[in-house]
């Protein structure tokens, strides 16, 4: 298992990727699980980072790995306010196709075989996010 604690910069963004990147290479995972689970780390420590702990540097985001051999399990966590999935627009709806919003939740759900998003008890979201081998 892999845990961080990481802070809310963007820096925080390609320590996770290297760690988790470490992490998959050492237990064997193949490049097509390392590819998409690079993906989502990035994809939601940027948002941890960006959106839920608005760069406030007081604030962490934490980062748990599990694998096993049916796959990983990736838990992305925020200290932030929450989060509500309903408030992100459509990327692929035409009105949308030119803003930047909802892509990396796109991308997340297309590369991971299970995403999704949970309110912690002591405050901000958790993007958990499952891919199978």
């Amino acid at each position: 298992m892999l845990e961080l604690s990481l802070p809310s910069r963007i820096e925080s963004v390609e320590e996770a990727a290297q760690s988790v990147g470490d992490f998959l290479a050492a237990n064997g995972h193949g490049p097509e699980v390392a590819f998409a689970v690079d993906l989502a780390v990035r994809e939601s420590v940027a948002n941890a980072v960006k959106h839920g702990n608005k760069f406030d540097e007081t604030k962490q985001v934490l980062v748990s790995l599990a694998g096993d051999e049916a796959g990983i399990e990736l838990k992305v966590r925020d200290q932030g306010e929450g989060f509500d999935i309903g408030s992100v627009p459509d990327p692929t709806d035409p009105a949308n196709l030119l803003k930047a919003n909802g892509r990396g939740l796109l991308f997340m759900n297309n590369f991971m075989d299970e995403v999704r998003f949970e309110i912690h008890p002591d405050g901000g979201t958790v993007v958990v996010m499952v891919k199978r081998k």
